[in-house]
């Protein structure tokens, strides 16, 4: 796990960029919670009530961007915050989720207002068509190469 949060540290000043205008050097962080299957809702619940992981979290100063259950996965939930608070958050998840769920931690940007704008662009050239004088290629045209016939030997009685 410590491989993933020194990875984790070196990848986030380069993603900075990366945010959207008035993001204030904040950062957004996907986390999967993976259900343990071998534990039932009631007991993955309780566990959380028990931790206080609901009460406790987020931290202050993090925001939830989106919370999102996933049949046969888990929890995913991406999160912004200040690089400063990344410990805490991940302390948050230590103390209350851990137990009920494996986590995983992704390093994230919102992409939605660059896919708009491509496609966007994309609408308003739409990729060329050939001209006419081009000739059609046929599927007739392509012609399969032929498969070798092995040949077959029939040997009668005692000849």
């Amino acid at each position: 796990m410590k491989p993933i949060y020194v990875l984790l540290l070196f990848l986030l000043p380069a993603l900075l960029p990366a945010q959207q205008p008035g993001s204030e050097g904040k950062i957004m962080l996907t986390v999967f919670l993976r259900h343990d299957q071998s534990k039932t809702l009631d007991e993955i619940n309780a566990h959380l009530e028990r931790t206080g992981f609901r009460k406790n979290f987020p931290p202050d100063g993090v925001e939830i961007v989106s919370y999102n259950i996933v049949m046969g996965v888990g929890h995913i939930i991406t999160l912004r915050l200040p690089p400063d608070k990344l410990r805490e958050v991940n302390v948050a998840f230590e103390k209350g989720a851990w137990g009920a769920f494996r986590t995983e931690y992704y390093p994230t940007y919102d992409y939605l207002p660059i896919f708009n704008e491509l496609k966007q662009k994309a609408s308003a050239n739409p990729p060329s068509q050939p001209s006419p004088s081009e000739p059609e290629r046929k599927s007739a045209e392509i012609t399969p190469s032929p498969t070798p016939k092995k040949k077959r030997t029939i040997k009668r009685g005692n000849e």
